[in-house]
């Protein structure tokens, strides 16, 4: 009897433990239920908005922090370190070194009207950051859609400012730069939260209606260019050969004309000289000057016939010569 009590008392006081077992892990669980909505976690690439019936109150950082929940505090997480891209006039589906692109024409977003009235296709990325989540969110309805039409209308803009070449071949580079800083005024002007990082344009065409007419302007430039540094060639080998020549025969003539003006001042200095001797001793000069005259013609001459005045005829003398 004693033993059938003691077995009884003991399978109460089991069952009581097991009551006491499951009241704890549901009191447990009914704390993990009511706690954890309180918490929240937010990535490092995130910062959070929380919103207090609507009504924005803070922004937070990434880790663990609390809220009221129940619908009085709203969480909204916004990849800050994300750098998204809006593709323009194509659409990759795959990318990677093997990347692949849409087959679909996008004219309505590449075909664009330059400065001198021609068509280029323009095609490029813009990439982007969000800098300041609260605007973001709360300030324009659709970001995407409102960077897509800022982005289209800033480089249709600038491309309209300049002519085909400047867009296709020669300003490519300054066209990115420039759209880069118009559509970044006009987003901070909407506050919309957005920093733009980077503008690439990806390719510039002609209209591939045009490209074969394209194709042969750029071949007769081409040739044009080459024709003129052909002649810039020759005209560089000939003109600088011609201008040294034309240097030289000036310079042969000055110095001919020198020596020519010098030899006749000193002609005339001598017979200045000559006529004042002459003046003022008549016959000294003249008997000197003949003398002088005849020195340089004998000087020419192979025989010299002295002969008297009074020689009847000369031919006797002459025959002497003969026989010599």
């Amino acid at each position: 009897m004693k033993e059938d009590v003691i077995e009884d008392f003991t399978k109460n006081l089991n069952l009581g433990n097991k009551k006491n077992h499951i009241k704890l892990v549901i009191i447990i669980a009914l704390l993990l239920i009511f706690i954890l909505p309180f918490f929240f976690t937010v990535d490092p690439e995130e910062m959070a908005v929380v919103q207090c019936f609507g009504k924005h109150v803070r922004t937070v950082e990434p880790g663990l922090n609390i809220r009221i929940p129940w619908g009085v505090e709203k969480v909204t997480k916004v990849k800050v370190k994300t750098v998204f891209k809006e593709e323009f006039g194509f659409r990759t589906l795959s990318p990677g070194v093997s990347a692949r692109y849409s087959t679909r024409s996008y004219d309505e977003e590449s075909l664009m009207l330059t400065g001198d009235l021609n068509i280029a296709s323009v095609e490029w990325i813009v990439q982007y950051q969000i800098k300041d989540p609260v605007a973001y969110l709360f300030n324009v309805r659709n970001v995407t859609e409102t960077i897509r039409n800022l982005s289209e209308a800033t480089m249709r803009q600038i491309v309209g400012d300049r002519s085909i070449d400047e867009v296709i071949i020669l300003n490519r580079q300054e066209i990115a730069y420039e759209v880069h800083e118009l559509l970044q005024k006009l987003l901070d002007k909407y506050e919309t939260g957005i920093a733009i990082k980077t503008v690439n344009l990806q390719n510039v065409v002609p209209p591939e209606i045009v490209q074969p007419a394209f194709n042969e302007v750029n071949s007769a430039m081409q040739e044009e260019e080459r024709i003129v540094n052909e002649a810039l060639q020759e005209y560089n080998r000939v003109i600088p050969q011609a201008r040294g020549q034309a240097r030289k025969t000036v310079e042969l003539a000055n110095g001919y004309a020198i020596n020519r003006v010098n030899q006749a001042q000193g002609d005339a200095a001598k017979f200045i000289s000559v006529y004042e001797n002459y003046r003022k001793a008549t016959a000294v000069t003249k008997q000197r000057m003949y003398l002088e005259s005849m020195e340089e013609v004998l000087k020419k001459v192979d025989k010299v016939y002295i002969v008297d005045e009074k020689q009847q005829s000369l031919l006797p003398l002459l025959e002497l010569g003969k026989g010599r």
